[in-house]
């Protein structure tokens, strides 16, 4: 039975008992939980405490909800997952890491989602049209895109201001596209550090890119009015610095959109992950501010739903926007109808809000584990938490971050360094580690098994 009267929060009581009830082997894999409104009616309680405490057990690896099938237990008694959940063993020879904490990853809830398989089969069972489908987008998504932009980010739009696209790369290199209308080898600035996959599709697409140093809050308006000549574009991510994690202050973003409406400069904002905010909101978009300035908003569904869908959207307004437009009727859509029709549906009808909500706390709960298991030491400097799913960890000089890579690999885990996100400036020292995909378990033996390797390489330097 769970006390109303202490002052630790139901939900709480109630996850600290489900958890010992699992480890103890009262309840084992096979069993399946009540449902959550039988849960609550037993124990007099809301049924968003039991809603609350399952969630947080899944995020951890503890449960699995399968839709109808119910919600099961995945870790046997001694901790360890079953057949379908947890990591596997590596073997000495084996280079595959089993706990990716590559960063871009999402959680893969949605995917277990009644709202998201309901959406599938409403599209699914829709009338196959014989037609390709809206070039530019089919009309349902662009709509409901405006309305989410409209409630997440305060962004007003109308639906003809969007383009569905097949993610940001090609979104990226669409805007390429556009802006060789007006010069060859358009020429595109990028913070430094910046996205290693933008720079690489914006060369492959015929920019010339150019490299601009920022530090932790990103870009300073200052830093481009010395660029000469004028560069056709500027890349940036003014909410969340990707990947020091920093937000442009406000003073800069209407300095930058000042410099861009005076020089004729596009900016293309990548809003890659502003739904995720775990201490305070998000600044207000740059293309929400008032300016004459040509903002073209680069979103994407990778960060919120998945990579594996390829599809996100760009807001287009101007002469850039109509010039990108006329771009992709030039080029044909690249997303299928089916899937377009799918995430309007999962969209318009709550699916996509309700998940948000659900992955921000169990990201937000991620975060927290890992300024529990790393954020008191003081060998490291823990940045970019905020919001988003990934951590920069700094290291200091007498621990190379590319050693700390390889042995985190051959031990089963696998880490990116910071320094493959410098372009010319002078690379720092550290990791970048996302938390989006792992479980609460998975992201936890992967932080020991650093916390471990950074213990063994200081004590060698000692």
């Amino acid at each position: 039975m769970l006390d109303h009267r202490s002052r630790v929060p139901l939900t709480s009581q109630l996850v600290v008992r489900l958890r010992e009830a699992i480890l103890n082997g009262t309840v084992r894999p096979e069993h399946t939980l009540p449902a959550s409104r039988r849960l609550a009616a037993g124990l007099g309680v809301s049924r968003g405490v039991v809603v609350r405490a399952y969630e947080q057990l899944a995020g951890e690896g503890y449960l699995e909800s399968r839709g109808s099938g119910g919600t099961r237990v995945t870790v046997r008694s001694d901790g360890q997952g079953t057949a379908s959940a947890g990591p596997r063993a590596v073997s000495g020879t084996e280079q595959t890491a089993t706990i990716d904490l590559t960063p871009g990853r999402p959680s893969g809830a949605p995917f277990r989602d009644r709202g998201w398989r309901a959406a599938w089969r409403t599209a699914v069972a829709e009338p196959v049209e014989v037609e390709i489908p809206a070039i530019l987008g089919t009309p349902a998504l662009r709509a409901a895109v405006a309305e989410h932009l409209a409630a997440s980010r305060g962004l007003t739009v109308s639906a003809d201001d969007v383009v569905i696209t097949a993610g940001t790369s090609d979104a990226l290199q669409l805007i390429v596209t556009a802006l060789r209308g007006a010069a060859d080898r358009p020429r595109v600035l990028m913070e430094d550090p910046g996205y290693p996959t933008a720079r690489r599709v914006l060369s492959a697409a015929g920019a010339v890119v150019q490299a601009l140093p920022v530090a932790d809050d990103g870009l300073e308006a200052a830093q481009v009015a010395g660029v000469d000549p004028s560069p056709d574009a500027i890349l940036v991510t003014p909410s969340h610095q990707y990947p020091l994690g920093g937000r442009m202050p406000v003073k800069e973003r209407l300095a930058l959109l000042a410099w861009a409406e005076a020089n004729r400069v596009v900016i293309l904002e990548d809003d890659y992950d502003s739904e995720f905010r775990h201490r305070r909101m998000p600044l207000p978009a740059l293309a929400s501010l008032p300016s004459a300035a040509e903002v073209v908003l680069v979103g994407t569904f990778s960060k919120s739903l998945s990579p594996w869908l390829r599809c996100g959207y760009l807001v287009v307004r101007g002469t850039s926007g109509q010039r990108l437009k006329d771009a992709r009727l030039d080029l044909g859509t690249p997303v299928s109808g089916v899937l377009q029709s799918a995430l309007a549906h999962y969209i318009a009808g709550g699916g996509l809000a309700r998940h948000i909500a659900r992955a921000r706390r169990q990201y937000a709960h991620r975060r927290e584990l890992l300024l529990n298991r790393l954020g008191g030491r003081a060998d490291v400097r823990l940045a970019a938490l905020d919001g988003g799913l990934h951590a920069v960890i700094r290291l200091p000089q007498n621990v190379p971050a590319g050693r700390v890579a390889e042995e985190a690999l051959q031990l089963g885990v696998r880490v990116v360094t910071l320094a493959s996100y410098f372009a010319e400036q002078p690379p720092e020292n550290g990791l970048v580690i996302g938390y989006g995909a792992p479980t609460d378990l998975q992201l936890a033996r992967a932080l020991d098994i650093i916390a471990g390797i950074l213990d063994r390489m200081a004590g060698d330097s000692g």
